[in-house]
């Protein structure tokens, strides 16, 4: 059988159209065999030129790496050598005004409440560091005396008020509206002549300020904090607490939020029917260059217009009052009077020297926050607000 086999595979290739379509079918085998090895060698070359490219690539990147950190640390090898220059500055200049002062220089604030020679701390100017000197006084359980503005944001707020109580510190925030001799006299004649306040009307005009880097930028914050002064004032003069509110706006430009004027309506009814109770009106405008000296000071309008029982009474601070009854116009002289700021710190002594922890001011400040941002929702839905 094998022998026939090769004897048949013999003859086969012995034909030649069998010869001539091996050698075809060895060929192709042969052209598809350099075609494959010639597609292979061309990918292996561009692999290979790929992975040159990339690592070229990831060099040039670890290497803008390496230069931007170097920069960057060289920046703020640069930062912090003028910081410290600057704080070696700041410390000299602080020691010759501490000279000046006959007192001594410190760190810092905090470093300032962690005293043990220190019982109070005097707050009197706003600062680019807000409300946490409070906060440090609290931490170091010190009295304070506050003249900045409070925390408009009520969480802010809160905090602050939290903070303060559960300290136990003596604390006092700076009214003077209501300790100005002028708003004392006039809460004695309501006792005594005028009667209970039915209407309170009470303006306040500030003149515009050129753009400066010392004085900061006008914006709808410092607007709301002018206005709760406002109606802190007012609702210490009517002696009860509102109960609505309703506001108006008008912007400095269209679609900003600087205005150049605002308003609202403080109702005091304990009825719960609007207008039966004490009304107070209160507005703040901003509408009035500095430079037109003149007009700023034409029949500029009473601080505090207040409408009796039994009369009427026009006060501006810190010691005019005129007030109006039965018998006539009669014009009160409180010249004499001790300034306000010195009566403020007289109380502010006394709350610190008491054996009795108190407070003044911090719940009156928040409440006439809530007011103000009451006010703030009047305008955006056009309503009257009520207040709890």
């Amino acid at each position: 059988t094998l022998a026939r086999i090769r004897a048949a595979t013999a003859a086969a290739m012995a034909r030649p159209d069998v010869r001539a379509k091996m050698a075809a079918a060895n060929a192709a085998r042969k052209a598809h065999s350099d075609e494959t090895r010639v597609k292979i060698s061309e990918g292996v070359k561009a692999a290979r030129a790929e992975a040159v490219v990339e690592r070229a690539k990831a060099k040039a990147e670890r290497a803008a790496v390496r230069a931007a950190a170097k920069r960057e640390a060289a920046v703020e090898r640069s930062k912090a050598r003028r910081a410290a220059t600057e704080a070696k500055r700041e410390e000299k200049r602080a020691e010759r005004a501490a000279k000046e002062l006959g007192t001594t220089p410190v760190d810092g604030f905090r470093a300032l409440a962690a005293r043990d020679d220190i019982d109070a701390i005097l707050y009197l100017a706003d600062q680019w560091f807000g409300a946490t000197p409070i906060l440090a006084a609290c931490d170091h359980g010190k009295s304070v005396y506050s003249a900045i503005s409070f925390p408009f944001d009520p969480a802010e707020a809160e905090l602050l008020r939290r903070r303060v109580e559960e300290s136990g510190i003596a604390f006092m925030a700076e009214l003077p509206r209501r300790h100005a001799a002028a708003t004392v006299r006039l809460k004695e004649l309501i006792a005594t002549r005028l009667g209970r306040p039915r209407m309170l009307f009470c303006h306040r005009r500030v003149p515009l300020t050129t753009t400066s880097p010392a004085v900061p930028a006008r914006d709808r914050v410092s607007e709301a904090r002018d206005l709760m002064e406002l109606v802190d004032w007012c609702r210490y003069v009517a002696g009860v607490e509102p109960t609505s509110v309703v506001a108006v706006r008008h912007a400095e430009t269209v679609g900003d939020d600087p205005d150049d004027y605002r308003m609202m309506s403080l109702d005091f009814s304990q009825t719960g029917r609007a207008g039966d109770g004490p009304l107070a009106q209160i507005s703040c405008g901003y509408y009035m260059p500095r430079a037109w000296e003149e007009a700023v000071g034409f029949r500029p309008p009473p601080g505090l217009q207040v409408v009796c029982q039994h009369g009427i009474a026009f006060v501006d601070l810190p010691q005019t009052l005129v007030w109006f009854d039965d018998a006539g116009r009669h014009q009160e002289s409180l010249e004499s009077e001790r300034p306000v700021g010195e009566q403020m710190l007289g109380q502010f002594h006394r709350m610190v020297t008491s054996l009795v922890r108190q407070t003044s001011g911090l719940d009156d400040t928040l409440r006439a926050m809530r007011t103000v941002q009451a006010a703030d929702r009047s305008v955006a839905e056009g309503i009257r607000v009520r207040l709890g």
